[in-house]
C-alpha cells in the first residue's frame, strides 16, 4: 500500500473511528461503510474535517444486493454508494450506506453537504426506490411520472408491469397491461452451401 493511501486510511480512522462499520482497502481504493443513522455525521466530517476535505461528490448510485455474487448474502438489500473527491488533498474515497428497511429503503440526503447529490439521489430513487430523507425535490428523473415500480431492482420484471401507447380512437396516451409474451430466444444457426463464400 502506498504511503499516501496509508496516510488517508489513518486520517479516516482517526476522524470517523466510532461511526464506521467497515474501512476496507482494495485495488488502491478505500471504501467506508456506515449506518444510515450516522451517515450525515460521517458525510459532514468527510467534507469539513481539515485532514480530509472531500469537497466534491463525483457520483452517487443506488445498489440492489439481492442475489449478490455467487454466495448467499445476509444483511440489508439496498445501499447508496458515493464517490468523493478531495481536490485540495488529491485523494478519493467511496462511502457506502445501507438502508435499514428493505420494504421502505430510507437514507439521509447529502444535498445540503454536496449539492451535486441532487440529481444522483433522484436517479437512485427513480431506479431503485431508495427514498432520500430531506431531499428538496425527490421525484422521478428518468422514467415517466406514471411509471409503476423501480426498474433497476433485481426482482423487477424484464418486460415491466404496464405498457404505454397512443390510442388513436381516444386521441390520448393510455396505459395497459403488458402484451409481450415472455419467451426464451434460442439462436438458430443456418448453414447453406456457399454461405459466406465457403464451399
Amino acid at each position: 500500500m502506498s504511503t499516501k493511501l496509508e496516510s488517508l486510511e489513518a486520517s479516516l480512522s482517526a476522524a470517523l473511528g466510532p461511526h464506521l462499520l467497515d474501512l476496507s482497502v482494495a485495488l488502491g481504493e478505500i471504501t467506508l461503510e456506515c449506518q444510515a443513522a450516522s451517515a450525515l455525521t460521517v458525510a459532514r466530517t468527510l467534507a469539513t474535517h481539515p485532514d480530509l476535505r472531500f469537497e466534491q461528490l463525483m457520483d452517487l448510485s443506488g445498489l440492489d444486493y439481492l442475489d449478490y455474487g455467487q454466495q448467499e448474502r445476509t444483511g440489508p438489500r439496498f445501499a447508496a454508494v458515493s464517490q468523493l473527491l478531495s481536490i485540495s488533498q488529491n485523494w478519493r474515497v467511496r462511502l457506502r450506506v445501507f438502508a435499514d428497511d428493505d420494504e421502505f429503503p430510507l437514507l439521509p440526503s447529502f444535498v445540503e453537504i454536496w449539492p451535486a447529490a441532487n440529481w444522483y439521489e433522484r436517479e437512485a430513487f427513480d431506479l431503485f426506490g431508495i427514498v432520500f430523507e430531506n431531499h428538496p425535490d425527490l421525484r422521478r428523473i428518468l422514467t415517466d411520472y406514471g411509471f409503476i415500480g423501480h426498474p433497476f431492482r433485481k426482482d423487477f420484471p424484464i418486460s415491466g408491469n404496464v405498457e404505454m401507447r397512443y390510442d388513436p380512437e381516444q386521441k390520448r396516451v393510455i396505459y395497459q397491461p403488458v402484451t409481450i409474451e415472455p419467451r426464451e430466444i434460442v439462436p438458430r444457426i443456418i448453414r447453406e452451401d456457399g454461405y459466406g463464400g465457403m464451399r
